[in-house]
């Protein structure tokens, strides 16, 4: 069965599920989707356990709010996947070429084998999930290591897992950055990570030793860029869910917002009046996530009181903030200095630092001389301007007059690029990256193989070279 290890060792179980895959190495497209028809309906059947737990590990976290961004994603990936399986399990044709006619080459998608999960805190449900669904899909094993942040939540999953899945089909591990390292160490056949860019480095190094492939999906500090054509209170809406979902503690949430110099003062009016409208005082409490644990306030206060010590304007979108609860509304810091340190690192929370321009090809550049960034923003309607962002600067992913939701869009791949990550999942990418795409050639009765080998200088090598070298 599915089981929170802690006790038990990490090794005998990547064993027992090693030597389980040996035993069936390509599951039947049946058992692939019996086991993810059944992750669909416990995902349902325990939403209410799953939000209270999230709840529980968060210190308050709508569940309106887990719905959607952690069992809704599951469930709509999982329908996705349902429907695409048998054409991604299809062999796929290849052409073979003059060259080597007669025969047939086609690509096996082949189940890699034991897949490692390590999964964050802040989505622990759907970035859990959502790699196992693309995992199971492929016809792995998979061995979960969840966050030590969010034990409420790690205990649902296990208990949800176990009614699905055998310890030598899917196994759930907890516990500290120990326990993290000695998980990456593990020969998988591929191992999957979610969380910060330093710590995806130590993954990697660690997973270099068993010449294990990884998928890194990383963070970095995504850009916004309104363009001066743009409605102001058109962006504000939306604008605003992408950086308040989950207090901002979210990989893809606006890190940045660049506006023009101009429109400065109206856009601060209008993202006070828009946040105090969908935030309102009477459910703020209930409806605002707090901040994981003390340990990340305090990091969000000291980047916060450091900006104020450098002499940024910092405007709170509104006045009422907890450190009981660790809730706290988007904070603006205009106009950041190069040496404060939410300038130099990914915030992960609700500040929002604004940056004025006044020639957007100057925001292009700044953007081009930053590592690059797991998701960029840009609110224009102007088409020149669009294509001058997506050719001229590198990003994990774009939304054009969006922020934050082309990840739930389940036919896109996600992933990041240099410091943001690499490789991906979802659509049909996320079945790839749990496969090895086998080549296969195939010759029938009649094989011309042995005629172009030696005794060599006949003619038919001569016939060869003036049908091949032109």
């Amino acid at each position: 069965m599915s089981l929170i290890l802690e006790s038990t060792p990490m090794l005998s179980t990547f064993e027992l599920q090693e030597t389980a895959f040996r035993e069936n190495p390509y599951p039947a497209e049946a058992y692939r989707r019996g086991k993810l028809k059944s992750l669909k309906k416990e995902l349902i059947t325990m939403q209410d356990a799953i939000t209270d737990a999230l709840n529980a590990d968060f210190g308050n976290r709508s569940a309106t709010e887990s719905t959607l961004v952690d069992i809704v994603s599951s469930v709509n990936l999982i329908n996705y996947t349902l429907s695409h399986l048998k054409k991604w399990l299809r062999p796929q044709n290849r052409s073979i070429g003059l060259l080597f006619f007669p025969a047939k080459a086609e690509i096996h998608y082949q189940p890699k084998g034991v897949i490692g999960i390590m999964t964050p805190w802040n989505y622990p449900i759907y970035l859990s999930i959502g790699p196992l669904i693309s995992a199971i899909a492929a016809g792995n094993r998979v061995m979960i290591k969840m966050s030590e942040y969010t034990p409420n939540t790690n205990r649902v999953i296990a208990e949800l897992l176990d009614r699905i899945f055998t310890t030598s089909e899917v196994a759930v591990v907890e516990g500290e950055a120990d326990i993290s390292s000695e998980f990456s160490s593990l020969p998988f056949d591929h191992l999957f990570f979610t969380g910060s860019t330093n710590v995806g480095k130590a993954v990697m190094a660690s997973a270099a030793k068993n010449l294990t492939p990884v998928t890194l999906e990383l963070g970095g500090k995504s850009p916004a860029v309104l363009a001066q054509d743009y409605s102001v209170s058109r962006f504000v809406r939306n604008f605003l869910l992408g950086k308040t979902l989950n207090s901002g503690q979210t990989c893809v949430a606006p890190d940045t917002l660049y506006v023009p110099e101009s429109r400065c003062e109206a856009v601060i009016d209008q993202l006070i009046k828009e946040y105090n409208q969908i935030f309102p005082s009477e459910t703020r409490s209930s409806d605002c996530t707090s901040l994981i644990h003390d340990k990340h306030w305090d990091r969000i206060q000291h980047l916060l009181q450091d900006a104020r010590d450098k002499g940024a304007t910092v405007i709170a979108l509104s006045e009422e903030q907890s450190p009981l609860t660790r809730q706290m509304p988007v904070t603006l810091v205009i106009n950041p200095t190069p040496d404060m340190l939410l300038t130099q690192e990914e915030i992960f929370g609700p500040l929002l630092p604004i940056i004025t321009y006044s020639d957007i090809d100057s925001v292009v550049k700044e953007i081009q001389s930053q590592p690059r960034a797991l998701a960029l923003y840009l609110f224009t309607n102007k088409l020149d301007l669009q294509r001058k962002f997506l050719y001229l600067t590198h990003s994990g992913g774009v939304c054009l007059n969006d922020s934050a939701f082309h990840v739930g869009v389940d036919d896109l791949p996600f992933g990041g690029v240099g410091d943001s990550g690499m490789g991906s999942y979802h659509a049909d990418e996320g079945f790839k990256t749990f496969t090895h795409a086998k080549s296969v050639m195939i010759r029938g009765r009649i094989n011309l193989t042995p005629l172009i080998g030696p005794p060599y200088g006949k003619s038919l090598h001569r016939l060869f070279e003036r049908l091949f070298l032109r």
